[in-house]
């Protein structure tokens, strides 16, 4: 552990408050035309997921625990969470559902991935910003619908719900983004 300015502190950083780990979610510095600035945290505690808003003064210190950031890739899911392979040393990690959380549907086979660990204990994952998925399920193309229309309802491979433009069918594979599951492009293999 060691003592840092609130100021500097980040999105993905690890603090220790009061004994427990937070992960950093959003982290803004905010300097009032009067008065001290402050640095407003929204942070989750990752032993039971409960989310907190903290305010700091920005020279204030805070605990700030260093976890190790490692790539892996995603080999499968069973009843004992989610396993990752260090593609260096070819250890593999066991990760748990409570930490994959709603990210588990874009984990691909293969995929790359940033696993943070604490102690040797996964505490966060990091997911590439897109992935590619196959539409298996979406309504015809209705004739004089143009491609600036509204877009339609479609369901992926990986069982998440989407919209996409009109001229996408069934059995396209589109890229969409893993934070929210929207569609960005048609993929280009």
């Amino acid at each position: 552990m060691v003592k840092v300015i609130a100021s500097s502190l980040r999105k993905g950083n690890v603090v220790d408050k009061d004994g427990k780990l937070y992960v950093i979610l959003f982290a803004e510095n905010i300097h009032p035309g009067k008065g001290t600035p402050v640095t407003q945290l929204d942070m989750r505690r990752i032993s039971d997921g409960v989310k907190v808003s903290e305010r700091y003064r920005t020279t204030e210190q805070v605990e700030r625990a260093y976890v190790e950031d490692r790539e892996h890739t995603f080999l499968y899911a069973d009843g004992e969470g989610y396993h990752f392979m260090n593609p260096e040393s070819y250890d593999q990690v066991a990760v748990s559902e409570s930490v994959v959380g709603d990210m588990a549907p874009y984990l691909l086979e293969g995929m790359a991935v940033q696993i943070s660990q604490f102690n040797g204990i996964a505490i966060a994952l990091v997911l590439p910003q897109r992935a590619t998925f196959e539409v298996v399920e979406t309504e015809p193309t209705t004739k004089g619908q143009t491609a600036s229309s509204s877009y339609k309802p479609a369901v992926l491979s990986n069982g998440v719900r989407t919209a996409v433009p009109p001229h996408i069918a069934p059995g396209t594979r589109v890229v969409v983004m893993t934070a929210d599951g929207s569609y960005v492009e048609r993929a280009k293999d």
